[in-house]
C-alpha cells in the first residue's frame, strides 16, 4: 500500500466498537491503515447481559471489568484506543422518565466534551471519522451525546480559533454515521434461514418492527465489503463478556451465510470535504486524491 490513511471511530460505551463496524475497522487495519477507537464513557451503568457473568465479583467491579474487556477487544481488532473521561449516563426507564444522574456524560456541557475529543482528533489526525446519527442508532442519551460531540469536534478540529489549547488544527475530510440492523437486512437473513430449513431468531423482532419508521437503508450511502473479517468482529464482541452472551442471536446466522447474503457494513456519508461519487464502497473514497494535492 502506497499511502497509510487514518480512521477514527467514536463510540458511547465499550462494546459499541465491536457491534458497530468492527469488520470494517479490522479490514482497514489489515490493509495497512491506522484506526483509533474513542470510547466516551466507561459503561459503568450498563446491565450485565450475559448470565454467565452475573456474579458478585463482576457486579462489584463492573467499571474495571469493562475496561479490561475493552482492552481485549482493541487487541483483537488491532486498533488504537482512547477513553474520554466521562461516566455512563445509564438508560432511563419509566413514565415519566427519571432525571439523568448528576455528572454523567449526557449532562456534561457540550463545549467541554467537544474540547476533549478535539484534543484526540488533533493528536491522531484522522482523515475520516465515524459516529452515530442524530438518533444515536437508538435513543440512549450517551449515544445521542456521542453524535453531538463527534459532529462538533469534526467541525471544530480544523478551526485555529476553536480550542487553541488543544493542539495544532487538523481537519478530517469525511464524517460518516454507522448504521446497523435495518428491517431489510433482518428480513433478508430471516427469509434465507427459513428457505434453508433453519430456525430464524428474528421472527418476534420483525413482528414488532415499526413499519411506519423509514428503514435506515434509505439513508445508507456506503457499503463496505468486509465479510472476510466477520470472525474477528465476533471475537471482539465476545471479549465484552459482560454484555455479549455467546449463545445470543448476535451469533445465530452462520458466517458463511452472512458472507453470501449480506457481506457488508453500512454507513451514511454525513459530511465530505472531498469529491466522491455515491454510492460508495470505500470510506476513504476521494481522500487519497486530496491528501496527495
Amino acid at each position: 500500500m502506497a499511502e497509510k490513511l487514518r480512521l477514527m471511530t467514536v463510540h458511547a460505551h465499550p462494546d459499541d466498537e465491536s457491534s458497530k463496524g468492527a469488520a470494517t475497522t479490522a479490514k482497514l487495519v489489515a490493509d495497512g491503515h491506522e484506526v483509533m477507537v474513542v470510547t466516551c464513557t466507561g459503561g459503568e451503568r450498563g446491565s450485565i447481559l450475559n448470565p454467565a457473568m452475573d456474579r458478585p465479583e463482576v457486579v462489584n467491579n463492573l467499571a474495571a471489568v469493562r475496561r479490561e474487556e475493552m482492552a481485549r477487544a482493541a487487541e483483537i481488532l488491532k486498533v488504537q484506543h482512547r477513553w474520554l473521561p466521562y461516566v455512563d449516563s445509564g438508560l432511563p426507564e419509566g413514565d415519566p422518565l427519571p432525571p439523568l444522574p448528576e455528572g454523567c456524560f449526557a449532562l456534561v456541557p457540550l463545549e467541554e466534551s467537544t474540547a476533549e475529543l478535539v484534543k484526540i482528533v488533533r493528536e491522531f489526525r484522522p482523515h475520516v471519522m465515524i459516529t452515530y446519527d442524530e438518533n444515536g442508532g437508538y435513543p440512549h442519551p450517551d449515544h445521542i451525546r456521542c453524535h453531538e460531540v463527534s459532529v462538533a469536534a469534526f467541525e471544530a478540529a480544523g478551526d485555529p480559533d476553536r480550542f487553541p489549547e488543544a493542539g495544532e488544527p487538523w481537519q478530517p475530510l469525511k464524517l460518516y454515521y454507522s448504521h446497523g440492523f435495518s428491517r431489510k437486512k433482518l428480513l433478508t437473513f430471516h427469509d434465507t434461514l427459513l428457505a434453508r430449513g433453519l430456525e430464524s431468531p428474528y421472527e418476534e423482532w420483525l413482528k414488532h418492527w415499526d413499519n411506519d419508521k423509514p428503514d435506515v437503508m434509505e439513508r445508507v450511502t456506503t457499503q463496505v465489503e468486509c465479510g472476510e473479517y466477520f470472525e474477528i468482529r465476533d471475537e471482539a464482541l465476545k471479549a465484552h463478556a459482560t454484555q455479549i452472551d455467546p449463545t445470543s442471536r448476535w451469533f445465530a446466522v452462520p458466517l458463511d451465510l452472512q458472507r453470501e447474503v449480506w457481506p457488508t457494513e453500512e454507513y451514511e456519508l454525513a459530511r465530505s470535504l472531498v469529491d466522491t461519487t455515491l454510492p460508495e464502497d470505500d470510506l476513504f473514497a476521494g481522500v487519497l486524491t486530496q491528501v496527495r494535492t
